[in-house]
């Protein structure tokens, strides 16, 4: 009798659960039905880093059980920190405000830069559309900067940047020290959009640049208005079908300090552009984010919008390997503390 007992009770327990969450599951996917999302960017309009976002807008309607409106909002400032210190600080942990930045966000972090009021290991991210590329420097043709030799002679050479901090500034730093420039010139304070036109116009000399915004100013190539000297790949290994020709960056490392700049570069930029959310949003709320972006980068479609707005492949950072991503960084304060002073402001150091 008392087994008898026991059995409808545990039957009636069961009963009720499967009863109730459907309506569970139904309320939280009812959530954004009618809402709408603000992405904050931590840079300017009409970049890569912008295009790539657009790109995954309709898949996100789409996946995001209610298909709730999504908005661009632009914050640029310090590389992404200002984006990333309101996310962190101000915007409210409900689920409908999200950042993406580029990957200077995370290296203004892990270099201890002054600016940074968000903790990486509260932020809660994910996922990035992107996390290998190639990165070339190039001078304009006018320059008259044609090869090696010219390059490492030339002097006072102006390098455009969007600002200090962001990762295009810190990869300019990076191929200037390892290229043993001569006082190089870091001009910053450009968008992507801006320092296209200045270099054309012969403002600056030279920029570094990501593989996929060489390819949509392919007519620079072909016309041959600039002339493409170095390139980093991240990560090590990634063959460009186009661009394989150029010399490696790390060719010109001279000892292992030299040889774990570079591996913390790559290790830094292989988080990508991430979305992150403010921490303590709903964990119920965060899973239907993190499965829209999941299938999101799943969806074959993806690929092919992101290749018509970009002009590259996509190679997604899934959620769940983004945050693995930040929490193993490498953190060795000798190679930290070398890179800081690459990413900062102040001169060069040497060699």
């Amino acid at each position: 009798m008392k087994t008898q007992s026991l059995t409808r009770i545990l039957c009636s327990a069961l009963l009720i659960q499967f009863v109730a969450l459907p309506e569970f599951l139904y309320a939280q996917a009812d959530f954004y039905k009618g809402k709408t999302i603000r992405i904050i960017h931590g840079r300017n309009a009409g970049g890569s880093g912008d295009l790539r976002v657009r790109a995954m807008i309709p898949f996100l309607q789409k996946y995001i059980p209610g298909s709730p409106t999504i908005i661009h909002e632009f914050m640029p400032g310090g590389g992404g920190r200002k984006a990333a210190n309101y996310i962190f600080g101000s915007a409210a942990p409900d689920g409908l405000t999200i950042g993406n930045t580029g990957g200077g966000m995370v290296a203004s972090a892990v270099l201890g830069e002054t600016g940074v009021q968000y903790d990486l290991d509260k932020l809660i991210f994910l996922g990035s559309p992107y996390s290998s590329t190639h990165y070339i420097f190039l001078t304009r043709r006018e320059a008259g900067i044609t090869d090696r030799e010219k390059l490492r002679s030339a002097s006072g050479l102006r390098i455009g940047a969007q600002s200090v901090g962001h990762t295009i500034y810190n990869i300019g730093r990076v191929f200037a020290w390892m290229a043993s420039l001569k006082e190089p010139n870091f001009v910053t304070g450009y968008s992507s959009p801006e320092r296209d036109v200045a270099l054309m116009r012969g403002e600056i000399d030279a920029i570094a640049t990501a593989d996929d915004h060489l390819t949509r100013n392919i007519e620079w190539v072909k016309k041959q208005q600039v002339d493409l000297h170095l390139l980093l790949a991240v990560p090590k290994d990634l063959k460009h079908p186009q661009f394989g020709h150029l010399s490696d960056l790390e060719m010109f490392a001279k000892s292992e300090r030299e040889r774990k700049v570079i591996a913390m570069f790559r290790n830094l930029r292989l988080t990508g552009s991430p979305f992150f959310a403010p921490p303590r949003t709903p964990a119920d709320r965060m899973e239907l984010l993190t499965q829209a972006v999941t299938k999101t980068f799943k969806d074959p479609e993806f690929s092919n919008e992101y290749r018509k707005l970009v002009g590259d492949d996509p190679s997604p950072l899934f959620p769940e390997e983004n945050q693995r991503a930040i929490r193993e960084l490498p953190r060795d304060p000798e190679t930290v503390g070398l890179f800081n002073k690459l990413a900062g402001p102040g001169p060069l150091p040497p060699r």
